[in-house]
């Protein structure tokens, strides 16, 4: 007697459209590169069991706090974020202190933004980015869901020397 064969599920771009949520999350206090990838995670909809690399299937994004998200080590004073004119020597440069201060969100945008595919479907993601300085946001009709990110990763199956 034979089994019958295993169906892969296929995920159409419809039916990703309809399975969306929303998330908020509170970055106040948390490093900037451990919330980003865990935003990115979000937006892609690799917590999902319906994920598909080549489609737009995850979850609208709420980052609030985003002036206080932290960085590590002397990144504060010493990274520094480009932009360019597009005119010959319209390069501008700008510490991360004083990015955090004059705009906090598009520090995070940044961050979210290298760790998401580059090119038609990484634009399409990064506008499910919602990003606000305060504590405030505009999408209560969404009805939101509260999303605690994980601080550090866990060491589950790790010695780190002792015996």
């Amino acid at each position: 007697m034979s089994t019958p064969p295993r169906r892969t599920a296929v995920l159409t771009q419809k039916q990703a459209q309809d399975a969306r949520a929303w998330h908020v999350v509170d970055v106040a206090g948390l490093h900037l590169g451990r919330a980003a990838t865990q935003i990115a995670h979000l937006l892609r909809g690799k917590h999902k069991p319906t994920f598909t690399p080549h489609l737009d299937c995850g979850d609208f994004v709420i980052v609030l706090n985003a002036q206080k998200v932290l960085l590590s080590g002397k990144k504060l004073q010493t990274k520094m974020y480009y932009r360019h004119s597009q005119y010959p020597g319209g390069l501008k440069a700008r510490p991360a202190h004083e990015m955090l201060a004059r705009k906090p969100d598009e520090v995070i945008r940044r961050a979210v933004w290298g760790m998401l595919p580059k090119g038609p479907l990484g634009r399409v993601i990064i506008k499910k980015l919602k990003v606000y300085p305060g504590a405030e946001h505009p999408h209560a009709a969404q009805q939101p869901v509260e999303r605690k990110l994980e601080t550090m990763r866990s060491d589950k199956g790790r010695n780190h020397g002792q015996r």
